[in-house]
C-alpha cells in the first residue's frame, strides 16, 4: 500500500496533539464535503486521505484510551459512503465533528 502522507507517517503525526491530527483529518473530511456532487475523483481522494490520517491516529500509542471513539468515526465514515449509513448521519455532521478539534487545535 503506499503511503499518501509519508511525511506524517515518519513520525510527524507523532508529535502533533490530538486535537491537531483530528483537525487535519478533518481538513480531509472538509475536502470531501467540498468535492460531493462535483468532481469523484478528488472526493475519493479526500476520503482515501482521511482513511489514512485516521489510522495513523490509531496507531498512535498515546490515544489508547480514545482508541474506540477514533475508531468509530472511521467505522461511521466509511457506513456513509459504502455502507448502508446505519448510523444516519452524513459528512456534513463529520464535517462538525472535526470542525470542534480544529478550533481546539488553534
Amino acid at each position: 500500500m503506499n503511503t499518501i502522507h509519508a511525511k506524517l507517517a515518519n513520525g510527524k503525526w507523532f508529535t502533533m496533539s490530538l486535537a491537531e491530527q483530528m483537525g487535519n483529518i478533518g481538513s480531509e473530511i472538509h475536502r470531501m464535503v467540498i468535492s460531493q456532487n462535483k468532481d469523484q475523483n478528488r472526493l475519493d481522494s479526500a476520503f482515501d486521505r482521511s482513511l489514512e490520517l485516521i489510522d495513523l491516529t490509531l496507531s498512535d500509542p498515546r490515544w489508547k484510551k480514545g482508541y474506540k471513539e477514533i475508531a468509530r468515526v472511521r467505522e461511521v465514515l466509511c457506513d456513509i459512503f459504502f455502507g448502508k449509513n446505519q448510523y444516519d448521519t452524513s459528512i456534513e455532521a463529520l464535517d462538525n465533528y472535526f470542525f470542534q478539534f480544529g478550533l481546539a487545535a488553534k
